[in-house]
């Protein structure tokens, strides 16, 4: 994965997708911290759990209807993929694109203990409000506040649980490493 100004000096032939842009990632994941209650994610895995439901819209909505909750998911597409890891899905990533918002004072994540939050500083509470203005961001916007409005009062715990019950064979029963299709 690579940053805008990276990318600026490559070759122009070369094709570029925006999953392996740093700052597309940065974007989403500070659009989701910011728009949870308090502009906070207590969690790295509720954090990775919400992200997924974001990520893939046809899994959130098999998940909001296995909870009674369904939702209406429009056309929306997988934005990009995730692999099984520990504790479900995941995108390693996270450790490059974390500490990018971080340094760049968008985010605040602090240390309780065992537990790490993630909240939106006021300059990522900025430049969120900047981004959410964006046509480009309606859909993703949509899918959060969507994500968030079902989800968000859940622990990480309780989400992970929920991806491996309803989704054993995508998610639970897939080698550790293994793309989430």
């Amino acid at each position: 994965m690579r940053s805008f100004k990276q990318l600026a000096k490559q070759s122009l032939g070369r094709v570029v997708l925006a999953d392996d842009i740093l700052e597309f990632h940065a974007a989403r994941l500070l659009l989701l911290i910011d728009s949870a209650r308090k502009s906070r994610i207590d969690g790295l895995t509720k954090l990775a759990k919400l992200d997924f439901f974001v990520r893939y819209p046809a899994f959130f909505g098999q998940a909001s209807h296995a909870v009674g909750q369904p939702v209406s998911m429009g056309h929306a597409a997988r934005e990009s993929a995730m692999i099984r890891f520990h504790y479900g899905p995941w995108d390693p990533r996270y450790y490059q694109v974390i500490p990018f918002l971080e340094a760049r004072g968008l985010i605040k994540v602090t240390e309780d203990g065992r537990s790490i939050a993630f909240a939106a500083t006021e300059g990522g509470r900025q430049m969120a409000s900047v981004l959410r203005g964006q046509p480009e961001y309606e859909q993703l916007r949509s899918q959060i506040e969507s994500v968030l409005n079902t989800f968000g009062g859940k622990t990480g715990n309780q989400l992970k649980q929920l991806i491996y019950d309803v989704f054993r064979a995508e998610v639970a029963e897939r080698k550790m490493g293994e793309r989430i299709e």
